[in-house]
């Protein structure tokens, strides 16, 4: 009953485009689609179902660090047409998951709308590269995209190091190693530490999740190549001021320092419902420059937010004037814009201005 039941699940989940298929106790599967989420008209699971569906995809491995932590993360492939990332964890004492859609088709840079600046950036010989944002705002997709692109154009060793392996990257002008943490590799920093005696041009680290895997990442952006990584932040600020929290207080000067010889750029993302169906993306773009380099460096990450303002001729934007731009362009409700903010009030005054009839143009900073 369990295979016949997930498969059917699947096929409805690629079929209808829905983002993640939700699978839990006291409900029938859900699936979000754009964003909302929708219950199936079937059956309301009972503990015997979740588990008998967990039992038919979920690798031995896997069970046996279900069994003994209370939950597990694997990558699964459904035949030709689609993969998932699935989360299988405990609550309430039964089996839950959720499963998350992975596009078999990689997108490209401009599909996605990533700034241009982004496609010189990731060309550069050396640096780090951040991508940030909530879960479920589009960052893997944006950097499966990225190594696409450098996959597309040049000819690279490129080592990704992710947990789980989501996009599949074929070999194109470059060559594409892919690792899993847990199956190739035992942890980030380890698989990091490693990398650098595999000859790479290029090192994708799924997440920057603790001291010890940030401090390779920076050495390996210091020491000659291009290290692309994530982040849960939603500022560029913020991602700056995150990382150097992650170190002991007596070490933050040193880590300033090298972090702003290191950091190449930031793209911190949100993804929002588009009027009329599907969802696009807003993003906060800086660009390391000079000026930049030394505001990290003297600590004067608080003036970052003005110097991306009156950054504009260098590619850089704040998430809150693309976000303005997305409602003014009437591609995003206001109520959508406003919710995913970096100062919500302040945006939602500048709608409120502009509803009137005073247009402050692309936002302080920009003569137009």
């Amino acid at each position: 009953m369990g295979t016949i039941l997930i498969d059917k699940l699947l096929s409805a989940q690629v079929k209808q485009g829905a983002s993640d298929l939700h699978i839990t106790v006291g409900q029938p599967p859900v699936l979000r689609m754009h964003g909302r989420m929708q219950k199936l008209k079937t059956k309301v699971l009972e503990p015997a179902d979740t588990m008998a569906l967990m039992k038919s995809i979920t690798p031995d491995r896997c069970q046996q660090e279900f069994q003994e932590t209370g939950s597990t993360d694997f990558g699964f492939a459904f035949g030709d047409q689609a993969r998932f990332r699935v989360s299988v964890f405990r609550q309430r004492g039964n089996v839950a998951m959720v499963l998350r859609q992975i596009p078999v088709d990689l997108m490209t840079m401009d599909d996605l709308g990533i700034p241009t600046v982004f496609k010189d950036m990731i060309m550069r010989p050396r640096g780090l590269v951040l991508v940030t944002g909530p879960t479920g705002s589009g960052k893997s997709t944006s950097l499966a995209a990225m190594v696409d692109y450098i996959n597309d154009n040049v000819d690279h060793h490129i080592i990704t190091i992710e947990d789980p392996i989501e996009f599949y990257h074929n070999h194109k002008k470059s060559t594409v190693n892919q690792r899993e943490v847990g199956v190739d590799v035992t942890s980030f920093a380890e698989a990091i530490r490693r990398a650098l005696r595999q000859d790479p041009d290029v090192i994708l680290v799924g997440e920057l999740r603790d001291l010890e895997t940030i401090e390779a990442a920076i050495t390996a952006a210091e020491t000659g190549h291009v290290v692309f990584g994530t982040l849960h932040t939603s500022s560029a600020g913020g991602t700056i001021n995150r990382i150097i929290d992650v170190f002991p207080t007596n070490q933050q000067d040193q880590i300033r320092t090298q972090l702003a010889t290191a950091i190449i750029g930031i793209l911190a993302q949100q993804l929002i419902p588009k009027i009329g169906g599907g969802r696009c993306a807003a993003f906060e773009t800086l660009v390391v420059t000079p000026g930049i380099a030394n505001l990290i460096r003297e600590n004067k990450v608080f003036r970052i937010t003005s110097a991306i303002q009156t950054g504009s001729k260098y590619g850089m934007q704040l998430l809150d004037d693309h976000l303005f731009r997305h409602w003014r362009e009437e591609r995003a409700t206001k109520e959508d814009v406003i919710a995913k903010a970096n100062s919500p009030d302040e945006l939602a005054k500048r709608i409120a201005a502009a509803e009137r009839g005073i247009f402050d143009d692309d936002g302080p900073g920009e003569e137009s």
